[in-house]
Protein backbone atom coordinates (compact mmCIF):
# COMPACT_ATOMS: atom_id res chain seq x y z
CA UNK A 1 0.00 0.00 0.00
CA UNK A 2 3.46 2.42 0.25
CA UNK A 3 2.14 3.64 -3.42
CA UNK A 4 -1.01 5.76 -1.99
CA UNK A 5 1.56 7.63 -0.15
CA UNK A 6 2.13 10.82 -1.00
CA UNK A 7 4.98 12.94 -2.26
CA UNK A 8 7.27 14.60 0.02
CA UNK A 9 4.96 17.23 1.61
CA UNK A 10 7.64 19.93 0.85
CA UNK A 11 7.27 19.24 -2.87
CA UNK A 12 3.64 20.37 -2.35
CA UNK A 13 4.87 23.51 -0.13
CA UNK A 14 7.47 24.30 -2.09
CA UNK A 15 4.38 25.05 -4.54
CA UNK A 16 3.04 27.84 -2.31
CA UNK A 17 5.96 29.80 -2.38
CA UNK A 18 8.24 32.16 -0.61
CA UNK A 19 7.01 35.65 -2.00
CA UNK A 20 5.96 37.40 0.87
CA UNK A 21 7.52 41.28 -0.92
CA UNK A 22 4.55 42.06 -2.23
CA UNK A 23 2.98 42.53 0.88
CA UNK A 24 5.74 43.24 3.22
CA UNK A 25 6.97 46.00 0.99
CA UNK A 26 3.61 47.89 0.57
CA UNK A 27 3.73 48.20 4.07
CA UNK A 28 6.73 49.84 4.74
CA UNK A 29 5.94 52.36 2.06
CA UNK A 30 2.71 52.95 3.42
CA UNK A 31 4.34 53.65 6.60
CA UNK A 32 6.41 56.86 4.95
CA UNK A 33 3.43 57.66 2.60
CA UNK A 34 0.35 59.99 3.43
CA UNK A 35 -2.63 58.06 4.27
CA UNK A 36 -5.22 56.38 0.99
CA UNK A 37 -8.07 58.38 0.11
CA UNK A 38 -11.27 57.58 2.02
CA UNK A 39 -12.65 55.62 -0.21
CA UNK A 40 -9.51 52.97 -0.89
CA UNK A 41 -9.76 49.71 1.15
CA UNK A 42 -6.43 49.64 3.91
CA UNK A 43 -3.84 47.36 2.46
CA UNK A 44 -3.01 44.80 4.90
CA UNK A 45 0.58 45.76 6.09
CA UNK A 46 3.18 44.82 8.20
CA UNK A 47 5.68 47.15 10.97
CA UNK A 48 8.84 48.19 9.74
CA UNK A 49 10.62 46.30 12.34
CA UNK A 50 8.77 43.27 11.42
CA UNK A 51 9.95 44.00 8.07
CA UNK A 52 13.80 44.11 8.90
CA UNK A 53 13.52 40.31 10.22
CA UNK A 54 11.41 38.87 7.50
CA UNK A 55 13.25 40.95 4.56
CA UNK A 56 12.18 38.59 1.53
CA UNK A 57 15.67 39.02 0.00
CA UNK A 58 17.52 37.71 3.24
CA UNK A 59 15.03 35.08 4.13
CA UNK A 60 15.81 33.60 0.76
CA UNK A 61 19.17 33.93 1.13
CA UNK A 62 19.35 32.30 4.34
CA UNK A 63 17.45 29.79 2.62
CA UNK A 64 19.30 28.83 -0.07
CA UNK A 65 22.11 28.86 2.41
CA UNK A 66 20.39 26.18 4.61
CA UNK A 67 20.55 28.58 7.24
CA UNK A 68 17.79 27.42 9.11
CA UNK A 69 18.75 28.35 12.78
CA UNK A 70 18.59 32.09 11.37
CA UNK A 71 15.24 31.71 9.85
CA UNK A 72 13.97 30.33 13.00
CA UNK A 73 15.56 33.31 15.52
CA UNK A 74 13.97 35.52 12.97
CA UNK A 75 10.37 34.41 13.38
CA UNK A 76 11.00 34.09 17.19
CA UNK A 77 11.77 37.98 17.42
CA UNK A 78 9.22 38.67 15.75
CA UNK A 79 6.74 36.66 17.46
CA UNK A 80 7.83 38.78 20.38
CA UNK A 81 6.67 41.71 18.74
CA UNK A 82 3.56 43.46 20.78
CA UNK A 83 0.64 43.83 19.72
CA UNK A 84 0.99 41.96 16.16
CA UNK A 85 -1.89 42.43 13.97
CA UNK A 86 -3.60 39.67 12.38
CA UNK A 87 -2.06 40.02 8.93
CA UNK A 88 1.88 39.78 10.69
CA UNK A 89 0.43 36.52 12.46
CA UNK A 90 -0.71 35.30 8.74
CA UNK A 91 2.81 36.03 7.49
CA UNK A 92 4.89 34.57 10.64
CA UNK A 93 2.81 31.16 10.11
CA UNK A 94 3.30 31.22 6.45
CA UNK A 95 7.52 31.24 7.24
CA UNK A 96 6.73 28.60 9.80
CA UNK A 97 4.77 26.24 6.71
CA UNK A 98 7.99 27.22 4.79
CA UNK A 99 10.71 26.58 7.25
CA UNK A 100 8.49 23.58 8.71
CA UNK A 101 8.85 21.95 5.54
CA UNK A 102 12.34 22.30 4.45
CA UNK A 103 13.76 21.03 7.84
CA UNK A 104 11.03 18.12 8.01
CA UNK A 105 9.95 19.55 11.21
CA UNK A 106 5.94 18.23 10.41
CA UNK A 107 4.63 19.73 13.54
CA UNK A 108 5.70 23.45 12.86
CA UNK A 109 4.22 22.72 9.30
CA UNK A 110 0.78 21.94 10.08
CA UNK A 111 0.40 24.27 12.88
CA UNK A 112 1.36 26.74 10.07
CA UNK A 113 -0.99 25.76 7.66
CA UNK A 114 -3.83 25.05 10.29
CA UNK A 115 -3.19 28.77 11.58
CA UNK A 116 -2.61 30.25 7.60
CA UNK A 117 -6.28 28.50 6.47
CA UNK A 118 -7.96 29.57 9.84
CA UNK A 119 -6.59 33.61 9.34
CA UNK A 120 -9.06 34.60 6.73
CA UNK A 121 -5.94 36.32 5.29
CA UNK A 122 -5.33 33.41 2.57
CA UNK A 123 -6.13 34.19 -0.71
CA UNK A 124 -9.10 32.40 -2.48
CA UNK A 125 -6.80 30.74 -5.58
CA UNK A 126 -4.11 29.81 -3.09
CA UNK A 127 -6.36 27.72 -0.68
CA UNK A 128 -6.64 24.56 -2.25
CA UNK A 129 -2.61 23.68 -2.51
CA UNK A 130 -2.79 24.67 1.66
CA UNK A 131 -5.74 22.42 2.08
CA UNK A 132 -3.98 19.74 0.11
CA UNK A 133 -0.86 20.04 1.81
CA UNK A 134 -2.33 20.05 5.35
CA UNK A 135 -4.06 16.94 4.15
CA UNK A 136 -1.17 15.56 2.90
CA UNK A 137 0.91 15.59 6.23
CA UNK A 138 -2.49 14.49 8.26
CA UNK A 139 -2.51 11.39 6.01
CA UNK A 140 1.38 10.35 6.10
CA UNK A 141 1.09 11.05 9.78
CA UNK A 142 -1.49 8.70 10.08
CA UNK A 143 -4.23 10.57 11.10
CA UNK A 144 -6.15 9.32 9.11
CA UNK A 145 -9.32 11.13 10.69
CA UNK A 146 -8.13 14.66 9.93
CA UNK A 147 -6.86 13.82 6.71
CA UNK A 148 -10.64 12.55 5.50
CA UNK A 149 -12.40 16.23 7.47
CA UNK A 150 -9.30 18.08 4.82
CA UNK A 151 -9.33 16.05 1.65
CA UNK A 152 -13.16 16.55 1.54
CA UNK A 153 -12.60 20.75 2.53
CA UNK A 154 -10.64 20.80 -0.14
CA UNK A 155 -13.29 18.96 -2.37
CA UNK A 156 -15.84 21.33 -1.03
CA UNK A 157 -13.28 24.49 -1.58
CA UNK A 158 -12.29 23.92 -4.73
CA UNK A 159 -15.13 22.25 -6.58
CA UNK A 160 -13.19 19.34 -7.93
CA UNK A 161 -14.27 16.17 -5.31
CA UNK A 162 -12.45 13.45 -7.87
CA UNK A 163 -8.47 14.89 -7.18
CA UNK A 164 -8.00 13.74 -3.78
CA UNK A 165 -11.10 11.09 -3.85
CA UNK A 166 -8.66 8.34 -4.06
CA UNK A 167 -6.84 9.05 -0.62
CA UNK A 168 -10.14 9.74 1.18
CA UNK A 169 -11.18 6.60 0.40
CA UNK A 170 -8.02 5.01 1.61
CA UNK A 171 -7.93 6.48 4.80
CA UNK A 172 -11.11 4.85 5.01
CA UNK A 173 -9.66 1.92 4.96
CA UNK A 174 -6.17 2.25 6.70
CA UNK A 175 -8.08 3.56 9.32
CA UNK A 176 -9.64 0.06 9.70
CA UNK A 177 -13.37 1.64 8.89
CA UNK A 178 -13.92 -0.89 6.82
CA UNK A 179 -17.59 -0.51 6.48
CA UNK A 180 -17.59 2.70 5.27
CA UNK A 181 -14.59 1.80 2.98
CA UNK A 182 -16.96 -0.49 1.39
CA UNK A 183 -19.54 1.51 1.16
CA UNK A 184 -18.05 4.28 -0.40
CA UNK A 185 -16.06 2.47 -2.87
CA UNK A 186 -19.10 0.52 -4.10
CA UNK A 187 -21.26 3.67 -4.61
CA UNK A 188 -17.81 5.12 -6.77
CA UNK A 189 -17.89 1.80 -8.79
CA UNK A 190 -21.66 1.86 -9.21
CA UNK A 191 -21.31 5.49 -10.42
CA UNK A 192 -18.42 4.51 -12.75
CA UNK A 193 -20.97 2.04 -13.78
CA UNK A 194 -23.58 4.33 -14.33
CA UNK A 195 -21.54 6.00 -16.76
CA UNK A 196 -19.54 3.79 -19.06
CA UNK A 197 -16.66 3.90 -17.10
CA UNK A 198 -13.60 1.64 -16.09
CA UNK A 199 -13.01 1.60 -12.35
CA UNK A 200 -9.46 2.60 -11.45
CA UNK A 201 -7.54 -0.72 -10.42
CA UNK A 202 -6.26 0.53 -7.58
CA UNK A 203 -9.95 1.01 -6.45
CA UNK A 204 -10.85 -2.30 -7.30
CA UNK A 205 -7.82 -3.67 -5.50
CA UNK A 206 -8.76 -1.63 -2.25
CA UNK A 207 -12.15 -2.97 -2.54
CA UNK A 208 -10.65 -6.46 -2.36
CA UNK A 209 -8.35 -5.89 -0.06
CA UNK A 210 -11.45 -4.04 2.42
CA UNK A 211 -13.59 -7.68 1.35
CA UNK A 212 -10.41 -9.36 2.78
CA UNK A 213 -9.27 -7.36 6.00
CA UNK A 214 -13.30 -8.15 6.85
CA UNK A 215 -13.55 -11.52 6.08
CA UNK A 216 -16.45 -10.09 3.94
CA UNK A 217 -15.87 -12.76 1.00
CA UNK A 218 -19.38 -11.37 -1.01
CA UNK A 219 -17.35 -8.03 -1.34
CA UNK A 220 -14.07 -9.53 -1.99
CA UNK A 221 -15.82 -11.59 -4.60
CA UNK A 222 -17.62 -8.26 -6.13
CA UNK A 223 -13.74 -6.42 -6.27
CA UNK A 224 -11.60 -9.65 -8.06
CA UNK A 225 -14.97 -10.38 -10.24
CA UNK A 226 -14.49 -6.48 -11.46
CA UNK A 227 -10.56 -6.78 -12.15
CA UNK A 228 -11.09 -10.10 -13.81
CA UNK A 229 -13.50 -7.60 -15.76
CA UNK A 230 -11.31 -4.89 -16.32
CA UNK A 231 -7.65 -5.85 -15.58
CA UNK A 232 -7.64 -9.26 -16.32
CA UNK A 233 -4.70 -11.57 -15.27
CA UNK A 234 -3.63 -15.00 -14.86
CA UNK A 235 -3.42 -14.78 -10.69
CA UNK A 236 -7.54 -12.40 -10.82
CA UNK A 237 -8.82 -15.07 -12.77
CA UNK A 238 -7.13 -18.39 -10.56
CA UNK A 239 -8.31 -16.52 -7.44
CA UNK A 240 -12.01 -15.90 -8.67
CA UNK A 241 -12.42 -19.44 -9.93
CA UNK A 242 -10.93 -20.63 -6.49
CA UNK A 243 -12.75 -18.47 -4.38
CA UNK A 244 -15.91 -19.51 -6.50
CA UNK A 245 -15.63 -23.07 -5.70
CA UNK A 246 -15.05 -22.22 -2.43
CA UNK A 247 -18.62 -21.04 -1.98
CA UNK A 248 -21.09 -22.76 0.03
CA UNK A 249 -23.43 -23.39 -2.52
CA UNK A 250 -20.98 -24.66 -5.21
CA UNK A 251 -21.64 -27.82 -6.66
CA UNK A 252 -18.49 -30.29 -7.38
CA UNK A 253 -20.61 -31.37 -10.31
CA UNK A 254 -19.07 -28.33 -12.08
CA UNK A 255 -15.27 -28.63 -11.22
CA UNK A 256 -14.72 -29.60 -15.38
CA UNK A 257 -16.18 -26.58 -15.93
CA UNK A 258 -14.17 -24.94 -14.40
CA UNK A 259 -11.20 -25.96 -15.73
CA UNK A 260 -12.40 -25.71 -18.88
CA UNK A 261 -12.95 -21.42 -18.20
CA UNK A 262 -9.50 -21.41 -16.64
CA UNK A 263 -7.62 -23.40 -19.06
CA UNK A 264 -9.08 -20.82 -21.59
CA UNK A 265 -8.41 -17.73 -19.40
CA UNK A 266 -5.22 -18.01 -18.50
CA UNK A 267 -1.61 -18.65 -20.03
CA UNK A 268 -0.90 -21.51 -17.79
CA UNK A 269 -2.40 -23.69 -15.37
CA UNK A 270 -0.68 -25.52 -12.34
CA UNK A 271 0.54 -29.02 -12.80
CA UNK A 272 -2.29 -30.29 -10.09
CA UNK A 273 -5.13 -28.51 -12.65
CA UNK A 274 -3.88 -29.87 -15.72
CA UNK A 275 -3.90 -33.16 -14.58
CA UNK A 276 -7.11 -33.17 -12.38
CA UNK A 277 -9.03 -32.00 -15.78
CA UNK A 278 -7.46 -34.44 -17.73
CA UNK A 279 -8.74 -36.91 -15.30
CA UNK A 280 -12.00 -35.37 -14.85
CA UNK A 281 -12.47 -35.47 -18.46
CA UNK A 282 -12.03 -39.03 -18.81
CA UNK A 283 -14.30 -39.66 -16.30
CA UNK A 284 -17.14 -37.42 -18.25
CA UNK A 285 -15.94 -39.06 -21.57
CA UNK A 286 -14.26 -37.02 -22.88
CA UNK A 287 -11.11 -38.05 -23.24
CA UNK A 288 -10.63 -35.73 -26.64
CA UNK A 289 -10.01 -33.16 -24.07
CA UNK A 290 -8.46 -34.91 -21.94
CA UNK A 291 -5.50 -35.45 -24.23
CA UNK A 292 -5.51 -31.67 -25.02
CA UNK A 293 -5.15 -30.77 -21.44
CA UNK A 294 -2.33 -33.15 -20.80
CA UNK A 295 -0.40 -31.57 -24.34
CA UNK A 296 -1.28 -28.58 -22.92
CA UNK A 297 0.29 -29.01 -19.75
CA UNK A 298 3.51 -30.60 -21.80
CA UNK A 299 3.66 -27.68 -24.01
CA UNK A 300 4.32 -25.68 -20.92
CA UNK A 301 6.79 -27.77 -19.59
CA UNK A 302 4.60 -28.03 -16.01
CA UNK A 303 3.92 -32.11 -16.85
CA UNK A 304 6.68 -34.78 -17.19
CA UNK A 305 8.92 -33.49 -14.61
CA UNK A 306 9.01 -33.56 -11.32
CA UNK A 307 8.10 -36.31 -8.61
CA UNK A 308 5.08 -37.17 -10.27
CA UNK A 309 6.59 -37.48 -13.88
CA UNK A 310 5.63 -41.44 -14.62
CA UNK A 311 2.09 -40.55 -13.48
CA UNK A 312 1.85 -37.65 -15.94
CA UNK A 313 3.03 -40.26 -18.46
CA UNK A 314 0.58 -42.65 -17.47
CA UNK A 315 -2.61 -40.44 -18.09
CA UNK A 316 -0.87 -38.77 -20.77
CA UNK A 317 -0.69 -41.99 -22.36
CA UNK A 318 -4.30 -43.30 -21.19
CA UNK A 319 -5.99 -40.00 -22.78
CA UNK A 320 -4.03 -40.33 -25.91
CA UNK A 321 -4.99 -43.52 -26.39
CA UNK A 322 -8.85 -42.77 -25.46
CA UNK A 323 -8.71 -39.72 -27.62
CA UNK A 324 -7.77 -41.84 -30.67
CA UNK A 325 -10.39 -43.95 -30.36
CA UNK A 326 -12.79 -41.42 -30.17
CA UNK A 327 -11.91 -39.84 -32.80
CA UNK A 328 -11.83 -42.73 -35.35
CA UNK A 329 -15.42 -43.83 -33.92
CA UNK A 330 -17.23 -40.37 -33.48
CA UNK A 331 -19.11 -40.44 -36.06
CA UNK A 332 -20.89 -44.19 -35.22
CA UNK A 333 -21.88 -42.35 -31.85
CA UNK A 334 -24.55 -40.42 -33.73
CA UNK A 335 -27.05 -42.56 -34.51
CA UNK A 336 -27.41 -43.85 -31.36
CA UNK A 337 -27.50 -41.12 -29.35
CA UNK A 338 -30.49 -39.59 -31.85
CA UNK A 339 -32.02 -42.75 -30.88
CA UNK A 340 -31.86 -42.44 -26.60
CA UNK A 341 -34.62 -41.34 -25.06
CA UNK A 342 -33.42 -38.26 -23.90
CA UNK A 343 -31.07 -35.85 -25.16
CA UNK A 344 -27.67 -36.35 -23.29
CA UNK A 345 -26.25 -38.37 -25.44
CA UNK A 346 -26.34 -35.81 -27.86
CA UNK A 347 -25.28 -32.74 -25.04
CA UNK A 348 -22.10 -35.06 -24.88
CA UNK A 349 -21.38 -36.19 -28.27
CA UNK A 350 -21.69 -32.56 -29.53
CA UNK A 351 -19.28 -31.21 -26.68
CA UNK A 352 -16.96 -33.72 -28.20
CA UNK A 353 -16.74 -32.22 -31.64
CA UNK A 354 -16.21 -28.88 -29.65
CA UNK A 355 -13.36 -30.44 -28.51
CA UNK A 356 -12.08 -31.50 -32.08
CA UNK A 357 -13.04 -27.62 -32.57
CA UNK A 358 -15.82 -28.87 -35.03
CA UNK A 359 -17.61 -26.03 -33.95
CA UNK A 360 -20.73 -26.13 -35.88
CA UNK A 361 -21.42 -29.53 -35.36
CA UNK A 362 -20.65 -29.62 -32.05
CA UNK A 363 -23.20 -27.13 -31.17
CA UNK A 364 -25.27 -28.35 -33.52
CA UNK A 365 -25.94 -31.58 -31.82
CA UNK A 366 -26.09 -29.97 -28.09
CA UNK A 367 -28.83 -28.05 -29.23
CA UNK A 368 -30.56 -31.29 -30.85
CA UNK A 369 -30.00 -32.80 -26.94
CA UNK A 370 -31.68 -29.65 -25.10
CA UNK A 371 -34.77 -29.27 -27.54
CA UNK A 372 -34.69 -33.38 -27.14
CA UNK A 373 -34.85 -32.68 -23.84
CA UNK A 374 -35.17 -35.48 -20.67
CA UNK A 375 -31.90 -34.02 -19.29
CA UNK A 376 -31.23 -34.41 -15.20
CA UNK A 377 -29.90 -30.67 -15.54
CA UNK A 378 -30.97 -28.85 -18.43
CA UNK A 379 -29.20 -25.24 -17.56
CA UNK A 380 -25.58 -27.57 -16.97
CA UNK A 381 -26.31 -27.91 -21.27
CA UNK A 382 -27.18 -24.54 -21.57
CA UNK A 383 -24.20 -23.50 -20.07
CA UNK A 384 -22.01 -25.51 -22.02
CA UNK A 385 -23.75 -24.78 -25.60
CA UNK A 386 -22.84 -21.11 -24.24
CA UNK A 387 -19.37 -21.54 -23.58
CA UNK A 388 -18.85 -23.82 -27.01
CA UNK A 389 -20.14 -20.86 -28.73
CA UNK A 390 -17.70 -18.65 -27.14
CA UNK A 391 -14.59 -21.02 -27.67
CA UNK A 392 -15.95 -21.37 -31.81
CA UNK A 393 -15.33 -17.55 -31.63
CA UNK A 394 -19.35 -16.61 -31.77
CA UNK A 395 -19.23 -13.56 -28.89
CA UNK A 396 -23.32 -13.04 -29.76
CA UNK A 397 -24.51 -16.30 -29.66
CA UNK A 398 -22.73 -16.91 -26.59
CA UNK A 399 -23.89 -13.70 -24.95
CA UNK A 400 -27.36 -14.56 -25.78
CA UNK A 401 -27.45 -18.33 -24.68
CA UNK A 402 -25.18 -17.49 -21.28
CA UNK A 403 -27.60 -14.77 -20.30
CA UNK A 404 -30.37 -17.02 -20.10
CA UNK A 405 -27.90 -19.60 -17.31
CA UNK A 406 -29.57 -19.27 -14.02
CA UNK A 407 -28.48 -21.51 -10.94
CA UNK A 408 -26.68 -20.36 -7.20
CA UNK A 409 -24.74 -23.81 -7.11
CA UNK A 410 -21.70 -22.07 -9.26
CA UNK A 411 -23.61 -22.49 -12.84
CA UNK A 412 -24.92 -18.48 -13.34
CA UNK A 413 -21.55 -17.52 -11.58
CA UNK A 414 -19.76 -19.60 -14.12
CA UNK A 415 -22.02 -18.23 -17.08
CA UNK A 416 -21.48 -14.58 -16.30
CA UNK A 417 -17.69 -15.43 -16.21
CA UNK A 418 -18.10 -16.61 -19.49
CA UNK A 419 -19.29 -13.61 -20.60
CA UNK A 420 -16.66 -11.68 -18.81
CA UNK A 421 -13.95 -13.46 -21.06
CA UNK A 422 -15.87 -13.21 -25.01
CA UNK A 423 -16.15 -9.55 -23.31
CA UNK A 424 -12.42 -9.83 -22.32
CA UNK A 425 -10.06 -6.14 -23.14
CA UNK A 426 -7.75 -6.80 -25.37
CA UNK A 427 -4.88 -5.19 -23.71
CA UNK A 428 -6.25 -5.91 -20.21
CA UNK A 429 -3.26 -7.78 -18.55
CA UNK A 430 -1.05 -5.62 -20.45
CA UNK A 431 -2.51 -2.70 -18.20
CA UNK A 432 -2.50 -4.51 -15.43
CA UNK A 433 0.79 -5.66 -15.58
CA UNK A 434 2.12 -2.00 -16.14
CA UNK A 435 0.03 -0.44 -13.18
CA UNK A 436 1.86 -2.96 -10.39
Amino acid sequence: MSKFRFARTSLIVAALGLNFAPALVAGVHAAEKAAPAPEAPKPDTVRPELFKLMDPAQIKELMTAKNYAEVQNRITQAEALPNLTPYEVFVLNRMKVSLGSVTANNAMTIQGLEAVLASGKLPAADQGDFIQALGNLYYNGKDYPKAIATFNKYAEVTGDSAKLRPYVLRAYYFNNDFATAKAELLKDLEANTKAGKAPSLEELQLLANTGAKSKDTATYLVAVEKLVQYYPTDDYWIDLLSRTQGKSTYSTRFALDIYRLEKAAVSKMSQEDYMEMAELALLAGQPIEAKKAMDAGYAVGVLGVGGNADKHKKIKAQADKQAADDVKNIASGEASAKKSKDGTGLVNLGYAYVTLEQFDKGIDLIQQGIAKGGLKNADDAKLRLGYSYAMAGKKEDAIKVLETVQGADGRADLARYWILWVNRPAAGAAAAAAAK
